[in-house]
């Protein structure tokens, strides 16, 4: 890697005169003499240790006591997909990827979108995969096909007939996933955090930029109804400019940790599981997407501003330390990541940003989600509240022509306020969202993605979002392990973070959505239709209850015939409605 072979060549050439002369010449000695010692304080930093959330392509030089991120250059064959678009898709063919924690939730709600076929299961254990089809079988859909192992996703996504892969895997699979499957022509949609690095960043915005192919951030605190109310407000002014915001993870995890894979090539010889393995040897906020996704719609990030710097701070590792100590009987030997991280980000326009990440000391579940603008006030816990100046609610509800910002708005100035901007996103899906579980925003968030993959109209979240929520890990362990040193953000739109103004959700027109639904709601239906008269899950179970391999081979035959049979049908149903 290059900072091992930087500080390599330093110590070899120290007895030679000059290193930078020899390494570098004398021009720019004095620069590359800064990254060369920012590169040896890094690898001496981290104890030898490569941690998923620093890359060792990253570079960096010191400016005035600050750490600059150096933005790459744009290759000469890419554009950016700032309001890309994909072509109508009148179904949308999925295939998910992880089938352990959120993957089956994540399926279940897909089998109750119309206008989908959830054409693939895949989880290295196929037990897992196997299991997620009693979705598909309850909602009366054809059944998926199963992929497992360690790289069945590989072989699912080299398959024509997905349009959309659905990734819910461990962190450490997210991007790998991810980049095969856009390299095979699929839109993606990546659970988060989608990169956990920002050479991972990068790499998935180059394949976005090359491929005209969306890559999505599952962020469902976007979609929360708090959230989406308050950027309804936002977008119409009602706080007036909003100079700071605060968001986080605030989620003790002790009932979780041994529920989350045990992944058989991550050497975890202290049986920790991925995600407290992951943290320990891991620094800066690993998991900022929650509390920063929704702030960062409401202040236009790269629609008009855009993160320029950070500075990181964490406390040392207590609970997290002692837990593997605990479990293991010794005291590990470092603990990368402290029990609560807090980050400070200012804007281009110089706004503030504060993201914290705690899932180790006990306390009440918390997002923060505050919003102090130039005219009022949002916070959504530990009670979801607003604090309003000004006339923004006149002559809406009795007794609000006298608003006091010194405090909250009562019960029925809130209802009022909230009756007023309630988001068009939750007229539309948040009613069966709440139906849905886990608060209605998963359901909404994946209503949303399908409508606009149905509709052709540009994604609430693209690919930049994904790098600038998630790069907050790399970003603040530079940080941390500079001494809490300013660390820069990268631009990672490369000059074009302000040509759209303000954030907003794209909508088709009422015909055009009348005319969409009409024909997901007839694929339904009749998938329907045709799995029920082909007897497909009769089928699919005499595969599983063959008697032996000769049987199971025979039932196995008669089951694709009828598969295949069924789509044909289900091709010619479309064709007569159309």
């Amino acid at each position: 890697y290059e900072n091992h072979e930087i500080a390599h060549n330093a110590h070899a050439e120290t007895s030679h005169g000059n290193p930078l002369n020899h390494l570098f010449g004398k021009k720019n000695s004095s620069m590359k003499l800064k990254k060369l010692l920012l590169s040896v304080l890094m690898l001496l930093s981290i104890s030898g240790l490569q941690a998923q959330s620093l890359s060792p392509s990253t570079q960096i030089h010191w400016d005035k006591g600050t750490l600059v991120i150096e933005t790459p250059e744009r290759p000469t064959d890419q554009q950016h997909v700032l309001g890309l678009t994909a072509p109508k898709m009148e179904t949308v063919r999925v295939a998910f990827v992880g089938l352990g924690m959120r993957g089956p939730w994540a399926v279940w709600r897909f089998c109750n979108i119309p206008g989908v076929e959830v054409v693939a299961l895949c989880d290295y254990e196929e037990d897992r995969a196997e299991a997620s089809q009693k979705y598909l079988r309850d909602a009366s859909l054809i059944p998926a096909d199963i992929y497992s192992g360690e790289k069945g996703y590989e072989t699912l996504c080299q398959r024509p007939d997905i349009d959309l892969v659905y990734i819910a895997t461990d962190w450490n699979h997210h991007f790998p996933v991810a980049k095969y499957a856009m390299k095979h022509g699929k839109h993606v949609a990546i659970e988060v955090p989608s990169a956990m690095n920002l050479e991972q960043c990068w790499s998935l915005i180059d394949l976005s930029e090359q491929t005209r192919l969306h890559c999505f951030i599952l962020e469902n605190c976007c979609y929360d109804y708090y959230e989406m109310n308050a950027l309804a407000m936002a977008k119409d002014g009602v706080f007036g400019e909003i100079i700071r915001a605060e968001g986080a993870y605030i989620h003790e995890l002790s009932a979780f940790w041994k529920s989350y894979w045990q992944d058989p090539n991550d050497n975890d010889t202290d049986n920790l599981h991925w995600r407290m393995k992951y943290n320990m040897e891991n620094r800066g906020d690993v998991y900022a997407t929650h509390g920063l996704g929704p702030v960062a719609q409401c202040m236009d990030i790269h629609r008009g501003d855009r993160f320029t710097t950070l500075v990181a701070m964490d406390t040392e590792s207590f609970v997290g330390k002692q837990y593997v100590e605990n479990l293991t009987g010794k005291e590990p030997k470092e603990f990368r990541n402290g029990d609560h991280t807090t980050t400070l980000m200012r804007t281009a326009r110089g706004k503030v940003v504060e993201i914290q990440h705690n899932v180790m000391t006990p306390q009440p579940y918390n997002r923060l989600f505050k919003l102090t603008g130039t005219k009022g006030y949002a916070t959504k816990y530990p009670t979801p509240e607003y604090a309003l100046s000004g006339d923004v609610m006149k002559d809406t509800a009795p007794n609000m022509d006298d608003i006091n910002a010194h405090s909250f708005l009562n019960d029925a100035q809130k209802e009022a306020l909230e009756k007023k901007y309630y988001h068009p996103i939750l007229t539309k899906f948040g009613e069966k969202g709440r139906a849905m579980g886990h608060g209605g925003m998963d359901y909404i968030m994946d209503a949303r993605l399908v409508y606009c993959l149905q509709n052709g109209l540009p994604l609430d979240m693209d690919v930049y979002d994904l790098a600038e929520w998630c790069c907050l890990s790399e970003l603040g362990a530079l940080s941390m392990d500079n001494n809490c040193a300013a660390v820069t953000f990268p631009d990672f739109t490369r000059g074009h973070w302000d040509e759209m103004k303000g954030y907003k959700h794209a909508y088709a027109s009422a015909e055009e959505e009348e005319a969409t639904e009409a024909k997901a709601e007839a694929y339904t239906i009749a998938q329907k239709e045709v799995a029920a008269a082909a007897n497909l899950w009769t089928l699919y179970d005499n595969v599983k209850n063959a008697a032996d391999e000769k049987a199971q081979d025979k039932a196995l035959k008669i089951y694709q015939r009828a598969k295949a049979k069924a789509h044909q049908q289900l091709a010619k149903k479309l064709k007569v409605k159309k």
